[in-house]
């Protein structure tokens, strides 16, 4: 285990490496407890280095011989490497090394997997395999020989060589020590093949056990897509002759892009109609993409150092985000998008968690794979090419795939692709360094027909940003008038300063924005309400908090007319804060105005039933619990809990005479296609079903899940099911239907502790944890029992804290497994400050308890810490 009090890491402290590496030689002789690791490396001095000092990472291994040049070598050791004298000129380095994959259950380096070989080395895990300069700027062409008698045995790049017991392959390509990857097992192969727009015939895999044959075709699909895709939009064409895909049960993450061999978690590539909801099935063609789109941004160029993983995360995110909208509904998929950055990014920014999208510093690497990282990166990109446009977007990543193909690069190298001295990106490079939402407040003021909107932005200061700068902001606005219609298209307005005004006279044929000094507190406000309604922060161009004090009835006409349609369910978003958040603090109640809006938006044909599904949706708990502290209120998560259920009843009973109609209406009869059409409507006849379910009891929910022909209408059904009297019956039907199906499990032990009650749900995550089928070192298990018991706000904050203690009991086990999943779990606890005192007391008793465990990992030590502050 890493030592628990290990150095910060600071980006300005970066130093080029003291050697090059030209060429490396790996030779696996595979055994569960005894592999051996045989290197040979080429290291020649960099001469941009003034350092000579030879050392090489290394953890958690045997070291049998070292030689350089043939010649037998003294070493320093370290439990992190070691160090030799050589020579200042180039040399050859042999080493021999041992180590145990059986009793690696942190899951990076070279690990079992229900007798899989199967590696993980991002970020640091290639430091477990060999002693090497693990560090992402040293690149080098490798070839490697795995010995064994499993049937499969693959590596990076092509297959150069085989025989009995042996495979050999060369990655031509140079890639750094963590995109190194290494499988060996009895698998079975779904193959295909594609050929490039440069005419390169691939072939193409797709790697399981036999059982899980019959649920790779959509995985490979989407596969060919992404690789048609890219092709198309950016130009970029695949580079070798082979791609390999390989399903592990046992992964830390999603999945890993290593250079012509993805790695991923089962659960992010298998999937059947029985099996996989429409969920499932959107995010594994989401992970495909994004984790090939990674063989040009990653792998083709990677990052300098760590610091700048946000260059090829947050780039790639954007790039697989781009085409989930072009394969499924764009205007859906930007509203899952902003749900997902609100609901992880922005709780992230508001907290003890809060950092830069590139970070000054850092403890472990491991603790900055984060939403900021990812989903704010990617916002950034969007607004790169908001502010520029598309052409002179694509522009500047063309010469960014010409000028820095095969090098590891910094932000700074990427954005000088755009232009240094473009003035419209003056002061844009603050996004990367800037921690922290940005809160922007708009007002509106009339005189006569001209209207003057005024921003003022402010970022709140964070523990390790103090004073924070004006960012360039783009807001997307429109005007629509009194029947809903578009008075103006949607205009990018720059706010570049603390403040700024614009004016439009919405009386001229041709209404345009123009920039102005003047203030809305100078105007007259209009009540009039044939006066235009203001759209603002269309499609989400910028990543901020907008307060905008619009009236009720301004955003009724938005939810129900707005042409863009992010707007529209933004508009039903903010109507339903307002609204539970005044009901948890027992001051308001629904207005009629609001419920009957909400009827007719479910009914409304005008809009596809995907967006309907989402329309209808209430806010989360954690939304509305972070809606009023934005106010300057305290949350009470069984409050908004029950606000939540009444809203819920009476939405119920207002619609109760079109539920069965537009249930019926919106059936699927066609052969399942987990396509945007059908699972549109899959999803809001889910959406009717659970209201239907508050009226019947669960009659109807109880039909569908024992007629249901696909996982998603089943699973749909389970989860209306519980808390009825149907509940016991249907999870054991379930169970015993689909005890063999390790993935579907998964989803029955999380929708238990999802959709329980408050008061049952830690009971039902501390019963399901001594269930047979729990198992601690499986990460996808772990975290559909405890992670799903953290995602119910309003259980996992009960007020007894029972959940707090439970979730840190299972931390403190892992730990000692699995130091990674550990660490990430411990999130769950950074919103320790919004809530009440003796809940945030309770959360912080057993964050210390964790703290003061013997010999916790570093990883977990710095993630509790900077939690607790």
């Amino acid at each position: 285990m890493k030592d628990a009090s290990p150095q910060t890491i600071y980006l300005a402290d970066y130093t080029v490496p003291a050697y090059h590496v030209d060429s490396v030689h790996l030779t696996f002789q595979l055994h569960p407890t005894a592999t051996r690791v045989t290197s040979k490396i080429a290291f020649r001095p960099n001469p941009e280095s003034a350092d000579r000092a030879f050392y090489l990472h290394g953890e958690h291994m045997k070291l049998i011989s070292a030689r350089i040049d043939g010649q037998p070598v003294d070493v320093s050791l370290t439990p992190d490497g070691l160090t030799a004298d050589v020579p200042d000129a180039p040399f050859i380095w042999e080493a021999e090394v041992e180590i145990d994959p059986q009793s690696n259950t942190a899951l990076e380096g070279l690990y079992l997997s229900n007798g899989m070989f199967c590696t993980q080395c991002e970020a640091e895990g290639f430091r477990r395999i060999t002693y090497y300069p693990d560090r992402p700027d040293v690149m080098s062409v490798f070839t490697v020989r795995i010995m064994s008698d499993l049937p499969v045995l693959l590596s990076n790049g092509n297959p150069t060589d085989s025989g009995d017991g042996w495979a050999e392959w060369h990655d031509p390509w140079p890639k750094p020590a963590y995109l190194f990857a290494l499988v060996a097992g009895d698998l079975v192969a779904h193959s295909d093949s594609f050929t490039t727009s440069e005419g390169r015939d691939v072939a193409l895999n797709i790697y399981v056990r036999a059982d899980d044959i019959d649920k790779c075709a959509f995985g490979m699909e989407a596969l060919k897509a992404s690789m048609v895709w890219d092709e198309r939009v950016y130009g970029r064409a695949y580079d070798l002759d082979i791609f390999n895909i390989v399903a592990v049960d046992d992964f830390n993450m999603g999945a890993m892009e290593n250079k012509g061999l993805n790695i991923f978690n089962s659960s992010a590539v298998l999937a059947s109609p029985e099996t996989a909801t429409d969920a499932n099935f959107e995010r594994i063609e989401a992970i495909i993409a994004h984790e090939y789109f990674h063989n040009w941004t990653g792998n083709r160029i990677t990052c300098r150092d760590w610091f700048q993983l946000c260059l090829k995360e947050g780039l790639t995110v954007f790039r697989d985000q781009q085409f989930t909208a072009d394969t499924r509904d764009p205007a859906v998929a930007r509203i899952n998008d902003v749900n997902a950055l609100r609901g992880r990014q922005f709780r992230e920014d508001a907290g003890p968690l809060s950092h830069a999208v590139r970070p000054d510093s850092f403890v472990e690497i491991n603790n900055f794979y984060t939403a900021t990282i990812y989903e704010k990166g990617a916002e950034i990109i969007r607004m790169l090419m908001t502010i520029l446009g598309e052409e002179d977007y694509y522009k500047g990543l063309t010469e960014y795939f010409d000028r820095h193909d095969g090098q590891a690069v910094t932000i700074e190298d990427f954005f000088a692709c755009f232009g240094d001295d473009d003035p419209r990106l003056a002061g844009f490079s603050r996004w990367w360094h800037q921690s922290g939402t940005p809160h922007v407040t708009i007002e509106q003021a009339w005189q006569g027909s001209e209207l003057t909107l005024t921003a003022r932005q402010e970022t709140p200061p964070s523990a390790q940003q103090q004073h924070k700068e004006a960012l360039p902001i783009p807001l997307a606005v429109g005007l629509i008038d009194a029947d809903g219609r578009d008075l103006t298209p949607t205009s990018v307005l720059m706010l570049n300063d603390t403040t700024q005004s614009w004016t439009i006279d919405t009386r001229t044929t041709t209404p345009a924005w123009r920039d102005t000094n003047a203030s809305a507190s100078d105007q007259q406000n209009s009540d009039a309400s044939d006066a235009p309604t203001l759209s603002l922060n269309r499609g989400f161009a910028a990543p901020i908090i907008l307060h905008a004090d619009q009236s009720e009835n301004d955003l009724l006409r938005l939810m129900a007319h707005d042409s863009d349609t992010f707007s529209a369910w933004e508009a039903g978003r903010t109507l339903a804060l307002n609204t539970l958040g005044d009901m948890a603090r027992g001051i308001k109640t629904p207005s009629d105005a609001y419920v009957d809006a909400w009827c007719l938006s479910l009914r409304s044909e005008d809009r596809a039933p995907a967006f309907r599904a989402l329309a209808s949706a209430l806010p989360s708990t954690m939304d509305i619990a972070t809606h009023l502290k934005s106010q300057g209120h305290t949350p009470d998560p069984q409050a908004i809990y029950d606000a939540r259920e009444t809203l819920s009843q009476q939405f119920a009973e207002a619609a109760q005479d079109s539920l069965q109609r537009l249930f019926a209406q919106h059936q699927v009869t066609q052969s399942y296609r987990p396509d945007a059409e059908q699972s549109g409507k899959r999803a809001l006849c889910g959406r009717i079903l659970g209201l239907i379910t508050r009226l019947d009891g669960g009659a109807e929910a109880a039909k569908q899940h024992a007629n249901a022909d696909n996982m998603t209408s089943q699973l749909t059904a389970l989860g209306c099911l519980i808390g009825t009297e149907h509940a016991t019956k249907s999870l054991e039907a379930f169970y015993q239907q689909w005890a063999h199906e390790r993935l579907v499990i998964d989803k029955w032990f999380g929708i238990q502790i999802g959709q329980a009650a408050p008061a049952d749900a830690s009971k039902v995550a501390k019963f399901l944890t001594e269930h047979e089928a729990f198992n601690v070192k499986n990460p996808n298990r772990f975290r559909a029992t405890l992670g799903a018991l953290a995602a119910n706000t309003a259980g996992f904050h009960t007020a007894g804290g029972s959940g707090y203690a439970l979730l840190a009991d299972w931390l403190i086990t892992l730990d000692g497994i699995n130091p990674q999943t550990t660490a990430r779990m411990t999130s769950a606890f950074e919103t320790w400050a919004m809530w009440d005192s003796a809940r945030g007391e309770k959360m912080r008793v057993e964050m210390k308890r964790i703290l003061s465990t013997p010999n916790l990992s570093s990883d977990t030590t710095e993630m509790i810490t900077r939690i607790l502050g």
